[in-house]
C-alpha cells in the first residue's frame, strides 16, 4: 500500500466506533547508518478526530510562529492522538481498525519517542 492512499482514511476501534481519518504518519530511523541516513521504521499513525489534513509541523511543541496559523491548526486538530503500528489490527483499502486496548499518544512524540 502506497502511504498517500492511507492519508485521509477513516479510522475505527475494534468495536467499529468512528475515531477519526489519518491525518499523517511517524517514522522513526533505526538500525546504522546506510549511505546517508538510518532505515526509516512506520512508528504509527496519527488520528485526527476533524480533520485529515497536515499539522505542518505544528504538533511540535516549540512551534508556535507565526502565532495566528499555530493557533489555527492547534485548533484544528485538537484531540489528535498517535496510534502505535503495533495497535493496528487491520489497514483496508478503504479504513483503518485498531485492536482492543490500543493506546493513544502524544502528536508530538514525547511519551512514544523511546518505543
Amino acid at each position: 500500500m502506497i502511504l498517500g492512499d492511507l492519508l485521509g482514511a477513516p479510522v475505527r476501534d475494534a468495536d467499529g466506533g468512528w475515531l477519526g481519518r489519518v491525518a499523517d504518519a511517524r517514522f522513526a530511523l533505526d538500525g546504522t547508518p546506510h549511505q546517508l541516513m538510518s532505515e526509516p521504521r512506520l512508528l504509527g499513525l496519527v488520528i485526527s478526530p476533524h480533520s485529515a489534513a497536515s499539522f505542518l509541523g505544528y504538533e511540535r511543541n516549540g512551534l508556535t510562529r507565526p502565532w495566528l496559523l499555530a493557533r489555527i491548526l492547534r485548533w484544528r486538530h485538537r484531540g489528535s492522538f498517535l496510534v502505535l503500528w503495533e495497535d493496528i489490527a487491520m489497514v483496508g483499502s478503504r479504513s483503518v481498525r485498531l485492536r482492543p486496548g490500543y493506546t493513544r499518544y502524544s502528536t508530538a512524540l514525547q511519551d512514544a519517542g523511546q518505543v
